[in-house]
């Protein structure tokens, strides 16, 4: 069997519904990959950004879930930089069909099973 591929989740608090959306599908039992993620109300406790980097480091590409509410969400920007930083493999995916908000410096597809798994496939 195929080694588990770990991906981060880098989303905006408004949008935790759509990350538990995302989540739900790892739990299928032939699902070959986790999501992890890092929510926090409050981004900037003590030692948030070093566990952060470090579960970056751990995953092997993030996926962020993109919406009008990335623009002004300080801490999934900052966890998308950090993907950037650590090299990791980015892929944005608009959370919501009607919404197709562009964050500079990576390629955001619509969300899809197809997207999604093809991307973590290359991972």
């Amino acid at each position: 069997m195929a080694e588990k591929k770990t991906v981060f989740v880098a989303f905006a608090i408004e949008d935790e519904r759509m990350r538990d959306l995302l989540k739900g599908q790892s739990l299928h039992s032939r699902a070959p990959y986790e999501f992890i993620d890092m929510s926090v109300k409050e981004p900037y406790d003590s030692g948030w950004k070093d566990k952060v980097r470090t579960r970056i480091r751990r995953s092997h590409g993030v996926i962020a879930l993109v919406s009008k509410n990335s623009l002004t969400s300080s801490g999934q920007k900052w966890e998308i930089e950090c993907a950037k930083e650590e090299g990791k493999p980015l892929l944005g995916v608009w959370v919501y069909s009607t919404d197709n908000t562009r964050l500079d410096g990576f390629r955001t597809v619509a969300w899809s099973d197809v997207n999604i798994s093809t991307f973590i496939d290359s991972l």
